[in-house]
């Protein structure tokens, strides 16, 4: 077993080498004068069972970077070549729903399997469906392993988690129904890219706690309006549970209008430096499940442990 890390989050690397008790492989990495891309794996690997790890948020340069490192395995002769993913990037754009516009979702997975990815390992798909767009192996992993295990104190009748939008209510469901609470979800209509409008709230959330659930939270907007709605509604307290915190634009001048108890994200992303400052964010590292999850993958064991 090799593990290798791309420059988008040598942190999480780090953590997930610890849980496996190995070192991070070695690998050069440098760039031309004009920016391109030059890797080199430093050590022998012919042979050997390679996972790469890179999340693949902006800059494009991520994703590119995971593409030779990618190359550069299958060159060198690796026995199997993993794409670990934890976050995976233009998702949202995963099927055609205003006339001439790409599928970005099935052009990445076309990308890294042209590279030769033999199997990918990610977290919290934008939606589920995207594993089809691949003819390799996927691995989905869940955040709610472990964040369910932060909010366990939340879980009653008098909790409702609530999707911010139509497309989270499996999840928010996945979490209503590890903590035994209630289930809501908002009607939302979008005008326009990164801007969002509250249209209805389905569910009863009167004098309840709220546990907003979403896979990622980018501009913010969509989580400020949704706990607009909720407060006008007559909910309780508010707590927020996010996989990938994007965090662009004016996420966090946004965020700092409304009122909230807790803000929980993982690590799948680098929370940026002015996210880090604002002292909103609890982050919960998911190192623990995607060591978990590589170890089991190179000795053939079943992952669904990890889905319970």
């Amino acid at each position: 077993m090799k593990l290798f890390s791309g420059s988008a989050h040598p942190e999480l690397a780090a953590k997930i080498a610890r849980y496996l008790g190995i070192e991070i492989g070695q690998m050069e990495r440098r760039r031309f004068s004009d920016g391109e891309y030059w890797v080199k794996y430093q050590e022998n690997i012919r042979g050997k069972d390679v996972f790469l790890l890179q999340p693949t948020h902006p800059p494009g340069d991520h994703l590119l970077e995971l593409l030779i490192m990618i190359d550069a395995a299958r060159r060198s002769s690796a026995a199997r070549i993993t794409a670990v993913i934890p976050y995976f990037g233009y998702a949202r754009q995963d099927r055609k729903d205003q006339p001439r516009v790409a599928i970005t979702a099935s052009l990445i997975a076309k990308l890294l399997q042209a590279a030769c990815a033999e199997r990918i390992l990610t977290m919290d798909l934008h939606t589920a469906q995207i594993q089809g767009f691949f003819d390799v192996p996927v691995d989905h992993l869940y955040s709610s392993y472990i964040f369910t295990k932060h909010f366990r104190s939340l879980g009653g009748d008098k909790l409702v988690v609530v999707s911010p939008d139509v497309g989270g209510i499996p999840l928010a469901r996945a979490y209503a129904q590890r903590l035994g609470g209630g289930l809501a979800f908002i009607d939302k209509r979008r005008q326009g890219h990164n801007v969002a409008e509250v249209m209805h709230l389905i569910g009863e959330v009167k004098g309840k706690d709220i546990l907003i659930v979403d896979d990622m939270v980018d501009t913010a907007g969509t989580i400020c309006k949704c706990i607009e709605k909720l407060r006008k509604n007559g909910c309780e307290k508010i707590h927020i549970a996010c996989t990938h915190p994007i965090l662009s634009g004016d996420a966090i001048a946004n965020l700092s209008k409304v009122a909230f108890e807790e803000f929980v994200v993982s690590d799948t992303v680098p929370l940026h430096q002015k996210a880090v400052d604002s002292g909103m964010f609890t982050v919960i590292s998911v190192a623990e499940v995607f060591g978990e999850a590589i170890r089991r993958i190179h000795y053939g064991e079943s992952l669904s442990v990890l889905f319970i």
